[in-house]
């Protein structure tokens, strides 16, 4: 009597259908927004340490120039409403790690249960990296200030408006925080099979282009010099980003080999 095909065991790391992968990013999005959440609290005990920082550039440039440069509260709630803002960013830059992780769980499940354990590795590379770029603008934003200054004319005023110099400043730091840990997410969507190596390398041209508009964009001196500093690393970081995805996979393919002669070893 012909005995029963065995049954398939099935595959832990197969890949969720659509309705699954559509609830699992609400639970991250929930998740991330109650991490930033909580430290957006804490933001706003430490908003004044900030916004003094933030200023400090507006000072040194009122002080060395002649006329009137400082920034200017016009509306009612301006200052309110400006507070929350920058305890917002706070909370983002603070729950980095937290969200980061949230990140790396939503793409995990399209990892092998042997690759997860790599969760320790995303985390310490993405959160230095995210970190390093909101330092690369802090240390730009006063320089940005200073020069952007300088072209006020003798004895004139120069009002900022508070809400738009915030929203520069901000966006600044979260710009390049996000595109410092971009290429950790490389790696992670190359590492789940969503996205190949040779994809990335496929767009280098247009990669590099878009970094440079970038950096241009980001960096509002008029010299070419400090955007030439900011793509350079961003540049370096998306072709290491395709290297470490090149060797995973090729380590794959020889495993794949080695599976494959061995299973033709036994047959």
């Amino acid at each position: 009597m012909a005995s029963k095909p065995a049954r398939r065991k099935q595959n832990p790391d197969a890949r969720m259908p659509l309705r699954e992968h559509l609830l699992e990013f609400r639970k991250r999005i929930i998740l991330v927004a109650i991490g930033i959440a909580v430290f957006t609290v804490a933001g706003w005990f430490v908003y004044t340490p900030v916004f003094e920082a933030l200023q400090a550039p507006i000072l040194r440039a009122a002080d060395t120039g002649d006329g009137l440069v400082a920034i200017n509260f016009e509306g009612l709630a301006t200052a309110l409403d400006m507070q929350i803002k920058v305890s917002v960013v706070i909370g983002v830059v603070a729950s980095s790690p937290w969200w980061l992780y949230q990140l790396w769980a939503f793409v995990s499940p399209g990892l092998r249960s042997t690759e997860r354990r790599y969760t320790a590795g995303f985390l310490g590379a993405a959160v230095p990296l995210f970190l390093g770029g909101v330092a690369l603008a802090w240390w730009v934003f006063p320089h940005a200030v200073q020069i952007l200054t300088d072209f006020r004319p003798e004895n004139t005023t120069n009002l900022l408006n508070a809400q738009m110099f915030m929203t520069f400043a901000m966006r600044l730091v979260l710009a390049f925080g996000l595109a410092f840990v971009f290429p950790v997410v490389m790696v992670a969507l190359t590492w789940s099979g969503a996205v190949p190596s040779r994809t990335w390398l496929k767009g280098w041209r247009w990669a590099v282009m878009g970094i440079f508009v970038f950096a241009a964009i980001m960096t509002p001196t008029p010299d070419a010099i400090t955007m030439i500093i900011m793509a350079i690393p961003m540049c370096a970081l998306y072709f290491g980003a395709i290297g470490v995805g090149a060797l995973r996979e090729r380590s794959r393919r020889r495993r794949a080999a080695r599976q494959q002669d061995s299973a033709d070893a036994d047959a």
